[in-house]
């Protein structure tokens, strides 16, 4: 079921992206001129939008967090300009999540009912933060930015701890749609910690970091096309050639990791997760401050 409701959904917002380019370049140039105008836009820098989408969606797929962080940092460092990344990577994030989340539910890293539990919360949570955002202004969110930073990097060190201790139970998480929905409110709201709140959560209560990190991973594609359907409709999209760039080394990437997440050993990957959560937690605490 979800899968036919994930398809209608991507194709609605298909259709509104492209509804939006066909109204924004209305009267059509010829084909030539076309081609002429969107040549300078796929040269050498293209292909290190490319890369960065594949490095971003291996961290993303194997560790469900670190789409952001870690295409925002590659598209900085490249020289792009800070609006452009921010529009490019909530774009891009849609398809780029959808493909992540089918990869991991296709190599069985899904947990059905914990994926029942966070996914309506989670897309009621973003539509929340999205609309209060877009009422409240994008400088509403920042003073939420320091507090879920310590927070989700307290959540960081004892994943680190727990990572090093023998493994756990598989625990029963209680109020996990509270958790989804504080998780998307602060994605949308905040500009991030979908991943960084819930995956980390999950984990260091005990949750196995494999069907955990495909759970989120699946249930963050809806969360996300909550939130970027609701900024679309007030804001519009921009900057289609880092978007392109983004989707394919994302698209390709995804199946792999996916793959990887299902395979690595549970040490490594709460390791990994914990890192992760801790460089989030840093960039974004020096970022609410800045």
């Amino acid at each position: 079921m979800w899968r036919r409701l994930a398809s209608q959904l991507v194709l609605a917002f298909f259709l509104m992206v492209l509804g939006h380019i066909i109204i924004s370049y209305l009267p059509f140039p010829s084909v030539p001129e076309i081609w002429v105008n969107s040549k300078p836009y796929f040269d050498k820098q293209f292909l290190f939008f490319v890369l960065a989408g594949f490095l971003a969606q291996m961290v993303d797929g194997m560790l469900s967090m670190g789409y952001g962080v870690t295409s925002a940092t590659c598209l900085i460092s490249f020289g792009v300009n800070p609006v452009a990344v921010s529009a490019a990577i909530h774009t891009s994030e849609v398809f780029a999540s959808g493909i992540s989340g089918y990869s991991h539910y296709k190599f069985g890293n899904v947990n059905k009912k914990l994926f029942r539990h966070l996914v309506i919360p989670g897309v009621l949570g973003a539509i929340l933060g999205a609309v209060m955002l877009v009422f409240l202004g994008e400088k509403a969110g920042k003073w939420l930015m320091p507090i879920m930073a310590l927070y989700a990097l307290f959540l960081g060190f004892k994943i680190l701890y727990k990572a090093f201790q023998p493994s756990p139970t598989n625990k029963k998480v209680k109020r996990v749609g509270w958790l989804a929905g504080a998780g998307g409110f602060l994605d949308s709201f905040g500009g991030g910690g979908w991943g960084p709140i819930v995956t980390s959560s999950l984990i260091a209560k005990g949750r196995s970091p494999k069907y955990t990190i495909g759970s989120v991973s699946l249930t963050e594609f809806f969360v996300t096309l909550a939130s970027a359907l609701t900024f679309f409709v007030t804001v519009g999209v921009s900057h289609w050639n880092i978007v392109l760039g983004l989707l394919l080394g994302g698209g390709i990437a995804a199946p792999f990791a996916a793959r990887l997440a299902g395979k690595l050993p549970r040490k490594t990957m709460m390791i990994a997760v914990g890192i992760m959560v801790m460089v989030w937690c840093i960039r974004m605490f020096i970022k609410s401050l800045s």
